[in-house]
């Protein structure tokens, strides 16, 4: 049994290649509930999702500024941790969730705003104007 090989055209394939993305929710300065275990791990999982820092308040009172980029969920809440960086401090931290007693994502979503399809349009438009050698770059932090 041969496979037919289908040939498309240069526009074809440029179509083919803009898939559609998703939205990500606006969790810039929200504050979540933590009435129950569900509610922390729920929070915490769009923490460990979300690019940029948040506020952890322990449930000593301790404030912890932090970039989440590793979690583990366990069977209970002292078995699960969020592994983070903190400015001004070297190498990975680590927290159990029972000892979380507040959430806030404080720090700017690096990624707001910032689309594929808008890439895509910027390209196509430099591309158009007879730009050589073009490349897209990210924009700069503020």
């Amino acid at each position: 049994m041969t496979a037919e090989v289908q040939k498309y055209t240069l526009e074809q394939i440029e179509s083919l290649e803009l898939a559609p993305g998703f939205e990500h929710e606006q969790l810039e300065g929200w504050v979540p509930e933590l009435a129950s275990e569900d509610d922390l791990k729920n929070a915490l999982e769009k923490a460990f999702d979300y690019r940029g820092d948040v506020t952890i308040t322990t449930r000593a009172g301790k404030k912890i500024e932090a970039y989440i980029f590793n979690r583990h969920t366990g069977a209970k809440l002292a078995d699960s941790w969020v592994q983070y960086f903190e400015p001004n401090v070297d190498g990975k931290q680590k927290l159990a969730y029972d000892q979380i007693a507040r959430l806030e994502f404080t720090g700017k979503d690096r990624a707001a705003g910032k689309h594929w399809e808008d890439w895509v349009k910027a390209y196509n438009e430099r591309k158009a104007a007879g730009e050589k050698n073009i490349a897209l770059e990210p924009d700069a932090e503020e």
